[in-house]
């Protein structure tokens, strides 16, 4: 079993001499997302809204999530009340019919902000400045309130339309000292206490002085390209989502941040061309999705040959796997912290610091 394999996995490790830290866990590990997505429905009471009961399409009602922010469970309760009230129907993913799917909710934990966003399916709500006017009386937080149409029988989220329903497009929040804008759309990590941990880590392995080129290959909105930035000679961040890029410029720009440059693309195609205009990288940092660096990303840094990579992983096979490319290349794994990103779930985060064979730490 695996317990019988540990000794000798660790034995292994120590042998190539990879330090793996404790893992960064959170003294607190309650109460920490910033985002609740909860899927609507009908029972005999009118709206309700929760999870799906195992193996089914049946909606259990909730009232709280332990792992969820208060002003989430506190939101999503009101905006199903409002509802009831209102007689607003949900959607019924076997029939198609219906009009509320979802309700997203997100909370900026340093500022407080919250932003409400109603899916529906289909563009008309109605009494929708009931909706607005008794969301607003009851939720003073709430800065935002956006609708997202998605007609598609898909047990994806969002659809393709957003439009702001009252106040604000954004909502503004921190990680450390670099301050972001949230839109309906762009993805921000979901636990901010434990994504600062992990940007320092990132950081501190980066080991930057102030005159290095950064590459971050999988940039999203900007958030660890900002957070190098602070440290780093010129930051290039690149990212396939060209939303996420437009949100990536905005938070440089709300951060009086110049030496960065976003470009949007596959990091496999945009990286060798930036080689090609005399572009070199003293960093590469790789924050890939769980599915791991695409195998032609890995070539274009081992042909590149920056002194450090650091790898930002959500998914230990895949790193595992990419690690071993990286180091028949002619890499080095140093050291990796595993970061508790998401307590209550198996799912970790890790950061991992490689250099170059033959150069020292």
């Amino acid at each position: 079993g695996a317990a019988s394999q540990a000794p000798a996995i660790a034995a292994g490790i120590a042998e190539q001499g990879i330090l793996v830290h404790a893992t960064a866990g959170m003294n607190e590990p309650w109460r920490y997302r910033n985002k609740a997505q909860v899927p609507m429905g009908v029972t005999e009471g009118g709206l309700v809204g929760g999870f799906y009961a195992r193996g089914s399409h049946r909606i259990i009602d909730m009232e709280a999530c332990l792992i969820q922010h208060e002003s989430n469970d506190e939101v999503v309760a009101r905006v199903k009340a409002i509802g009831r009230r209102l007689g607003i129907s949900a959607y019924d993913e076997e029939s198609g019919q219906g009009l509320l799917r979802h309700v997203v909710v997100k909370v900026a934990f340093r500022t407080g902000e919250m932003m409400i966003v109603l899916v529906t399916n289909g563009d008309k709500i109605p009494h929708a400045d009931e909706w607005v006017q008794a969301i607003q009386a009851q939720l003073p937080s709430v800065v935002s309130i956006c609708q997202n149409v998605n007609t598609k029988q898909t047990n994806v989220i969002f659809g393709d339309t957003t439009r702001v329903l009252w106040g604000r497009e954004v909502i503004y929040d921190y990680i450390g000292d670099v301050k972001f804008a949230i839109s309906a759309r762009s993805f921000y990590q979901v636990n901010p206490a434990q994504t600062e941990v992990l940007y320092g880590k990132t950081v501190e392995y980066a080991q930057l002085s102030g005159k290095e080129n950064v590459i971050d290959a999988y940039c999203g909105i900007g958030t660890i390209s900002l957070f190098l930035a602070q440290h780093a000679g010129k930051v290039y961040g690149v990212e396939i989502v060209p939303e996420a890029i437009e949100d990536a410029r905005r938070n440089a720009e709300l951060n009086g941040m110049h030496n960065v440059t976003f470009e949007v693309g596959a990091s496999e195609d945009v990286i060798p061309a930036w080689k090609e205009q005399g572009t070199e990288a003293d960093v590469i940092v790789v924050d890939p999705p769980r599915k791991g660096c695409d195998p032609k990303l890995l070539e274009t840094i081992l042909e590149m040959k920056p002194e450090r990579v650091v790898y930002v992983s959500c998914n230990p096979s895949t790193l595992a796997r990419d690690l071993r490319v990286l180091e028949d290349g002619g890499y080095r794994t140093v050291e990796v912290t595993p970061v508790d990103m998401f307590p209550h779930t198996v799912h970790v985060e890790s950061v991992a610091l490689l250099v170059m064979n033959g150069t020292d730490r």
